[in-house]
């Protein structure tokens, strides 16, 4: 007799074990499913995120081997050892901008200025207490002859503003008019805060005065181009100091910051700014930088990728345990079948030795075994396909909003404690900008895009059939090498 026949005739009379079979084989690929369709939209997410946050790179100056510089060459000097930074030469800067994997780059100068013909937007303590501010430092450095001056504004040269981080971060926008761009250089244009313009009844078209912190002398008479609002509260020290108040924060060409600097300053930056088409390009654009005629004995480029990686961090996290989900599930499910089917054959070692009494050959038996079980697993795999996305989605979202969670706060913590352990003195700075940074990508990665695909159907229909083919091959091969005397007299 046909054994693919009897396969279907057993498992018709024994409708309640094939049904439990069927049941518990459904739970099992339902959840090797979901791991399966979570694993492959967290992937395709995290190549998404990948994509479009790509990463940066800065050049700057390196201040480590330019403090042991200044420290070796003053080693016989009495005097404590100053930092003295060296401008990037904008062929520098370009030829490192001409690689491969740039999809964007910025100009950063810092200077500080005076309002001349403007009120600024004074901080609460800066008029009262008018010992501190008159020891003030300007900011990024900027000294007078006394070494320690007050400025009333922060003044951020830019090659263009939408590439500024303040504007990339979102905490400013435009509001009226437009940003700098690229075709202001060499122009005298300003893009000031929304509360400055209102204090001072400014618009789009009118012109400002500021002057060098450093030499009075030097004036600049900038058109204002554009209006800008800032979602920043400021540092703890804002409330002393009128030039740390982001209300007196403008925004310049590049060029037109130098000039307030002085001529030492002219075709030179600070700092440049790269942003990669993607992050795994990082490596290979660095490695290129190395081979330009930059000297990286007095600047380096910082890799950046922080964004993408909280982005990604919770992603990969629901991702490995997915994976785990597949595993343990496929050997816990496989383990069990095989309990299953083995007390289901033991069951039937009757039925067995007639069959090999008469002549049926031992493969036919494991045949009519495995073809059973198999059965039973394509019917498994089709009602998983079913129920498998709606419940990949629910248990994947949950996944991710915990770990997402979890980085939050860990992210928080973090820029709270500060490099030191301590809280940040200036209450903003680079533990505001992780913390900020994290705060947008959670808001991307809310949910995953989980559906199930057909290579996961294929995927998990080869899983099934392994499982289903060893869970019923493993308790047939002990039978199977019963002689049929053996059986028929033991069972009488």
């Amino acid at each position: 007799m046909n054994f693919l026949k009897r396969a279907f005739w057993s498992m018709k009379a024994k409708k309640g074990k094939t049904l439990l079979q069927l049941v518990i084989f459904t739970v099992i690929c339902v959840f090797v499913l979901s791991g399966l369709t979570i694993q492959s939209a967290a992937k395709a997410s995290s190549e998404l995120a990948r994509q479009e946050l790509g990463g940066s790179v800065t050049l700057q100056v390196d201040r480590e081997a330019a403090m042991e510089k200044q420290q070796s060459e003053q080693s016989e000097s009495d005097g404590p050892p100053q930092f003295t930074s060296t401008p990037i030469s904008l062929d520098d800067a370009e030829s490192i901008a001409a690689l491969d994997h740039v999809k964007s780059y910025n100009y950063t100068v810092s200077a500080s200025a005076n309002a001349e013909d403007f009120d600024i937007i004074e901080s609460s303590t800066s008029t009262d207490d008018s010992s501190e501010s008159e020891n003030a430092q300007a900011p990024f450095g900027d000294q007078g002859r006394g070494g320690m001056v007050q400025a009333d504004l922060t003044v951020n040269g830019t090659l263009t503003s939408e590439e500024a981080e303040s504007f990339r971060d979102g905490e400013a926008e435009i509001v009226d008019g437009r940003g700098i761009e690229e075709s202001d250089a060499g122009s005298n244009v300003a893009v000031i805060e929304q509360t400055l313009a209102e204090e001072n009844d400014l618009a789009v078209g009118d012109t400002i005065t500021i002057s060098s912190s450093n030499d009075e002398d030097t004036t600049q008479e900038l058109e204002i181009v554009g209006i800008y609002e800032t979602s920043s509260a400021g540092s703890d020290q804002a409330m002393n100091f009128s030039f740390l108040n982001p209300y007196n924060s403008i925004y310049i060409s590049y060029t037109a910051a130098n000039t307030l600097k002085g001529e030492d300053y002219t075709d030179t930056v600070e700092s440049v700014t790269y942003q990669m088409d993607d992050a795994e390009n990082i490596d290979a654009f660095l490695a290129a930088a190395k081979k330009t005629d930059v000297d990286f004995d007095v600047y380096e480029l910082d890799a950046n990728d922080d964004l993408y990686q909280q982005m990604v961090g919770p992603i990969e996290n629901v991702a490995s345990f997915a994976k785990n989900i597949v595993y343990l599930v496929t050997i816990a499910g496989a383990i069990i079948l095989a309990l299953i089917v083995m007390l289901s054959i033991r069951e039937r070692k009757y039925e067995m030795g007639v069959l090999m009494a008469i002549g049926e050959k031992k493969w036919k038996l494991a045949g009519q075994f495995i073809t059973e079980i198999v059965v039973i697993a394509i019917v498994a795999v089709g009602l998983s396909s079913l129920f498998g996305n709606p419940i990949a989605n629910v248990l994947g979202n949950q996944l991710l909003d915990q770990q997402t969670t979890a980085s939050a706060e860990t992210a928080t913590t973090s820029m709270q404690q500060g490099p030191g352990g301590g809280g940040s003195p200036m209450g903003s700075g680079p533990g505001q900008a992780v913390s900020d940074a994290f705060s947008q990508p959670s808001e991307a990665i809310s949910s995953l895009n989980i559906n199930v695909t057909w290579e996961n159907i294929l995927i998990l229909g080869g899983i099934g059939l392994a499982v289903a083919i060893i869970a019923a091959l493993i308790p047939s091969i002990s039978i199977l090498r019963l002689q049929p005397k053996n059986i028929l007299t033991k069972q009488e």
